[in-house]
């Protein structure tokens, strides 16, 4: 297969301003995807998350598509969860999301969803981005492209999050701080946990255009810390800056992460037999986790780091749950890719079902110390082939046994060479990890 010009793992992610995250691009990009999604007419769903560049790149993708003959119809500000799952229940040809997640105002994306809900497979990307290389031309004008504005969008999702858990669990008498990281969800999460019963306070819900991700959301959550701690709240829940992931803090201010959660989810399900195979976590899953599920005779397997491989390793194996430390949690049961409200609300259930705190729940899984260390490389270095790194790894996994982890891995964006090691102490990993560094820097520069 030929390798994609312009698709990432995620989409179409860059600067804006800066090619092909530019007005005259994605105006292209999206008569190119209204050629290959909507080849008779059709409509494509479209939503963003608060960045004020939201507004451009959606004028013109619905241009582009109109031009197609594709109608356009648009959300506004909608997590991205929520777009998936709107493009299924309107019968959609695709859906568009843009948004650049967790990065900065300044940065922006364009990503995909099928008809289905589920990102677009390689080969239809390959074929967008086919067009991509032809010139733009405009259809006839009786054939031109609608827009409509979808008014219901909010309140259609609001009650499939609800949907998620059983009517009878109510969340009164529950005090909750929601960090909505002045992002897609900061119209969406506080409706659902209040018309749920919670007692709810809201911080970065006052989105601007430029303060998306800044100094809160799911990437820091600091100030949800310090205003559980304030509120005297029963936890805090911090979503990032379009909704698909999720990091919680307990009652004392202290950091739930996505290993810990997913934990919650799975041991919920296998109690009440709902579990529906194993579970997914990525090369980068804390070692307590599996450790954690072995013990509840749940199985485990890690797939690559992203939310895409994730997935499809949960199709592979006819799975429903899975998810990364970094808060992606993937229930395919609900929804077609991660949700961060809807993760949050099968662990809120769980704590009102067993009447459990969440520092009670996720304190069942013990997490192994863990130490991860970036060792710059120049480019086109590859010491992951040196026979001595090679060599002191396998020392280094003989000394941990059963009690430990290793892992080296190239970043896929930085001249990097990322050494991890797990571990029964912080003392004893860190030794190993700075060895397996200083080797790793060594046959770098031998090559």
């Amino acid at each position: 297969m030929s390798e994609r010009k312009y698709f990432g793992t995620d989409g179409i992610r860059g600067r804006v301003g800066e090619f092909p995250v530019n007005a005259e691009f994605i105006l292209k990009l999206g008569w190119a995807a209204g050629k290959v999604l909507g080849r008779n007419g059709g409509k494509v769903i479209i939503g963003k998350d608060t960045r004020i560049s939201g507004y451009m790149f959606e004028s013109v993708l619905e241009a582009g598509l109109a031009s197609a003959g594709v109608d356009s119809y648009l959300l506004g500000p909608m997590p991205t969860p929520a777009i998936a799952y709107l493009t299924r229940t309107f019968r959609a040809d695709a859906g568009i999301v843009i948004s650049a997640s967790h990065n900065p105002y300044y940065d922006n994306g364009i990503k995909f969803f099928s008809a289905a809900g589920t990102k677009l497979p390689d080969e239809i990307e390959l074929e967008i981005e086919s067009w991509l290389g032809k010139s733009l031309t405009t259809t006839s004008s009786e054939k031109l492209g609608k827009a409509y504005r979808v008014k219901d969008a909010a309140a259609r999702y609001i009650e499939f999050c609800k949907s998620t858990i059983p009517s009878s669990i109510e969340l009164s008498g529950l005090k909750v701080v929601l960090d909505c990281a002045n992002g897609a969800t900061y119209h969406i999460a506080p409706n659902v946990f209040e018309e749920l019963g919670a007692d709810v306070i809201t911080i970065g819900g006052s989105p601007d255009g430029l303060n998306i991700n800044r100094d809160c959301g799911a990437t820091d959550v600091r100030a949800l810390g310090t205003k559980v701690l304030e509120e005297n709240a029963d936890l805090g829940i911090a979503f990032d800056g379009d909704g698909d992931r999720v990091m919680m803090v307990d009652g004392q201010g202290r950091l739930v992460d996505g290993d810990q959660l997913l934990y919650i989810i799975a041991r919920e399900r296998h109690r009440r037999g709902s579990l529906q195979g194993g579970v997914v976590g990525t090369l980068m899953s804390n070692l307590g986790l599996e450790q954690g599920l072995s013990k509840l005779g749940i199985s485990f397997v890690r797939s690559k780091v992203g939310d895409r491989y994730v997935i499809e390793k949960l199709l592979d194996n006819d799975w429903k749950l899975g998810g990364e430390s970094s808060g992606h949690i993937i229930c395919l049961d609900a929804n077609s890719t991660g949700d961060g409200i809807v993760a949050a609300l099968q662990v809120v259930a769980t704590m009102m079902t067993d009447e459990r705190s969440l520092a009670e729940l996720a304190g069942e899984m013990v997490k192994c110390p863990q130490v991860l260390k970036n060792v710059p490389v120049a480019k086109g270095a590859k010491p992951l082939e040196s026979e001595s790194l090679q060599a002191a790894v396998t020392e280094v996994e003989t000394a941990l046994g059963d009690r430990g982890r290793v892992l080296l891995r190239a970043s896929g964006t930085e001249p990097l060479i990322r050494v991890m090691v797990e571990g029964d102490t912080s003392a004893e990993i860190e030794g190993h990890a700075s060895r397996l560094a200083d080797v790793v820097s060594a046959s770098a520069k031998a090559r």
